[in-house]
């Protein structure tokens, strides 16, 4: 029996079937796809669907709304009940990617140059294994940020394991 969360490869059809479905709808509004989740929770099968609004999204006026969810989530799941794409009930939810979202390109990196961002890393960096700090960009394979330490750091990409945007009010 599969540990709970984990993902078949029932699940991954599934998952790539939405996705495509979910780009599609959520093209219609102008925004993207950022992820999909299907997996086992304590309430039965969650299907989560992140969207994103291209761009910088830089202040609550450009990021994903409210609305914006409750348009895709009504156009998908008619959709996704006409196709009959999952094959067990389900609870459908669509978000956004959240103010701490996860950065996860290089596309990614430049579109938040600027904003305030943790890193977590395999490897030390100028002996560390995490950074907070500001993002300054990106040259050939790293990412810059200025550290809350008072100086630039550049971060090979192929040693982040996580980073995400930090908060900021």
């Amino acid at each position: 029996m599969p540990a709970v969360g984990a993902v078949d490869s029932g699940a991954v059809d599934i998952i790539e079937h939405v996705r495509a479905i979910a780009g599609r709808v959520a093209g219609s509004y102008g925004l993207e796809v950022f992820d999909v989740q299907f997996r086992r929770e304590g309430s039965g099968m969650v299907l989560r669907v992140q969207i994103d609004r291209p761009g910088p999204a830089a202040t609550a006026e450009e990021s994903v709304s409210v609305e914006d969810c409750a348009h895709v989530s009504r156009d998908l799941s008619a959709v996704l009940d006409v196709e009959d794409v999952v094959p067990t009930a389900y609870t459908l939810e669509v978000s956004s990617p959240g103010l701490d979202r996860p950065l996860r390109s290089t596309d990614d990196y430049r579109r938040f140059s600027g904003r305030r961002a943790k890193l977590v890393m395999r490897e030390p960096v100028d002996g560390q294994r995490h950074f907070k700090g500001r993002l300054a960009g990106v040259d050939d394979q790293a990412v810059l940020i200025d550290g809350d330490d008072g100086r630039r750091h550049r971060v090979l990409f192929g040693v982040i394991t996580r980073a995400n945007l930090e908060v900021e009010f």
